[in-house]
């Protein structure tokens, strides 16, 4: 049996029944976080190009909804320009392990297949629950990161997945789908290297939408590439992730979806305990002025948002949010990470400039070891005075060891949905997702009304 056809096989056979109510509550969860981070990011600059791209085609047979307006357009389309929109502003749930991962980018083809195929809430938590499944355990198997490959190769694969469980396709179907969609979708990790840019938020979009349209084009009798990870040519071989061939899929409760990460703070994810520990030093530094901060941090963080020289000096809010050193200056000098900190003006704050010269963060091998389990970060803070100071976080708020309550989540919500949409149109969206399970329809979830750009 191939892995693709070990993958089809469980995802035909898995059913709403199988879910534990705990995961269901996840699924609601992470739909209104997902939506929160949507409503935080409408106004911007990327998300009106890919909501006008989604937009430029309409079908009398599509029925999938760009978010925040009554449009319908083809599922791709949708779930390009509505998972661009919810991964705009890092915002969204993370995964950590062999690879890092954002889980919830799955939900914008989850959304739209449901749509396309009218298929009801428990439709969509179940297929959530695929695309987590799916996604984390690839992660799990193997890193694509430690070769130049971007983790959104693996999503072409899990939104497949479930885009093929949406649209009830057999067996056979969906191993053609999976082939099709692997062999399409190798990206490169220059997505989040030097100076980034817009399409940070698109990558896995892109890749989320190349998998619902391998899945269509699987329905439709496309017949696709065999032993798409264990073949000659495979994604085992061409990527270096044997491991791959050990993956276990969830079953009796156990679900991935359970052990990921919601956000705290808009801010990359290896950077959430470096702001925590900065945060709880803050108030023993008043009126005192700061000499030195020295971070010892692991191997990940370091890589991806604590080394190269652009992140010393980011000129987008993309690198800034993936900058150690400017997200914890943040944290110190305004007490506080949020959107505002990565408004274009702030990047040249002498303030947070100053600080960011006297950082310096470190490899520490014990940090390594702790990783990925916990996302430690030991921060030392030293004051012109002599007064040294420290703190080390492993489980920031909102890590699965430490999760958000669901007050918190909604007040998240609530946050990036002022000036976005109206009272009673956010207590609709509220009550829709965690009402999500007994919706017949989930269209008036996502097709609410926004309000113009101030």
């Amino acid at each position: 049996m191939t892995i693709a056809r070990k993958m089809a096989q469980w995802a035909r056979t898995l059913k709403y029944e199988d879910l534990a109510a705990k995961t269901i509550h996840e699924v609601k969860r992470r739909v209104i976080d997902s939506i929160a981070t949507t409503l935080g990011a409408y106004h911007s600059h990327p998300a009106k190009i890919v909501r006008e791209k989604a937009m430029s085609v309409s079908d009398s047979k599509a029925k999938a909804t760009v978010w925040g307006t009554p449009h319908r357009t083809l599922p791709e389309l949708a779930t390009f320009a509505n998972g661009a929109m919810v991964r705009y502003l890092d915002y969204n749930d993370t995964y950590l392990s062999l690879e890092p991962a954002h889980p919830s980018d799955n939900l914008s083809a989850a959304v739209a297949v449901t749509q396309q195929t009218g298929k009801t809430g428990w439709d969509l938590i179940l297929a959530t629950v695929i695309g987590y499944e799916i996604q984390c355990r690839l992660c799990d198997a193997a890193s694509l990161r430690a070769g130049g490959w971007d983790h959104v190769t693996y999503g072409a694969l899990s939104s497949a997945t479930l885009a093929a469980k949406l649209w009830d396709l057999s067996e056979d179907q969906m191993e053609h789908a999976l082939g099709l969609a692997g062999v399409c979708n190798i990206t490169t990790r220059q997505t989040r290297t030097g100076q980034i840019s817009d399409w940070k938020a698109c990558a896995f979009s892109n890749a989320a939408r190349n998998g619902v349209f391998a899945a269509d084009l699987a329905r439709r009798g496309l017949t696709g590439p065999n032993e798409i990870f264990e073949g000659p040519k495979g994604l085992m071989k061409q990527l270096n992730i044997p491991g791959v061939k050990n993956i276990i899929l969830g079953r009796d409760g156990d679900f991935m979806i359970d052990k990921t990460y919601i956000k705290y703070w808009p801010a990359e994810y290896h950077s959430q305990s470096a702001i925590d520990a900065c945060l709880q030093l803050r108030p023993k530094l008043a009126g005192k002025k700061i000499e030195s901060i020295d971070m010892k941090s692991f191997e990940a963080a370091v890589s991806i948002i604590g080394s190269e020289p652009e992140k010393l000096r980011p000129t987008s809010r993309e690198t800034a949010d993936h900058s150690m050193f400017y997200c914890c200056a943040a944290a110190l000098v305004d007490g506080d990470v949020t959107l505002a900190t990565f408004d274009e003006h702030r990047l040249t704050d002498p303030k947070l400039l100053d600080l960011i010269d006297r950082t310096k963060i470190v490899e520490d091998p014990k940090l390594n070891a702790a990783y990925p389990e916990g996302i430690p970060n030991d921060v030392t803070i030293t004051c012109t005075d002599g007064t040294k100071v420290n703190k080390r976080v492993d489980f920031p708020r909102g890590h699965a060891k430490n999760p958000m309550t669901d007050e918190e989540v909604v007040t998240k919500f609530h946050r990036m949905a002022q000036g976005v949409v109206s009272d009673k149109t956010a207590a609709a969206i509220l009550d829709h997702a965690w009402n999500l399970d007994k919706l017949a329809d989930v269209t008036p979830l996502f097709e609410f009304e926004v309000t113009e750009a101030a």
